[in-house]
């Protein structure tokens, strides 16, 4: 980890390393983000640490609801700001839905496990 972050709980950096994991052009949804970080059933605690650690810069943009929406209020400017940004990395944002058969962030136990690309 870098400087400054030794006093994160185990928990909160096992999320973070999930989110700063997730590829461009991707997206995945609070739920899997837990799951990923060995958390199930913890999706709000991946809203929260999102929320404080914004200083951190993580690409937050990727994370939705699981079924692909934007949390945001519609026409608010956080949804204003994530439509905007996951447009740029080339994915299509539809009444704010995003396809997660065409862009999230699929498993792959083979690469899981064995670390592949």
């Amino acid at each position: 980890m870098k400087s400054g972050t030794a006093s994160i709980p185990p928990e909160h950096a096992a999320i973070l390393r999930v989110i700063r994991a997730i590829p461009r052009g991707r997206v995945t949804s609070y739920g899997e983000i837990a799951a990923r970080a060995g958390l199930p059933r913890r999706a709000r605690m991946v809203g929260r640490i999102l929320g404080a650690y914004s200083a951190l810069k993580l690409p937050w943009q990727r994370v939705l609801r699981s079924d692909g929406r934007i949390a945001f209020a519609r026409g608010s400017r956080g949804y204003r700001e994530q439509r905007v940004l996951l447009v740029d990395e080339g994915v299509v944002v539809a009444h704010g839905r995003v396809d997660l058969a065409r862009y999230g962030w699929q498993r792959d136990l083979d690469a899981e496990l064995w670390k592949m690309a």
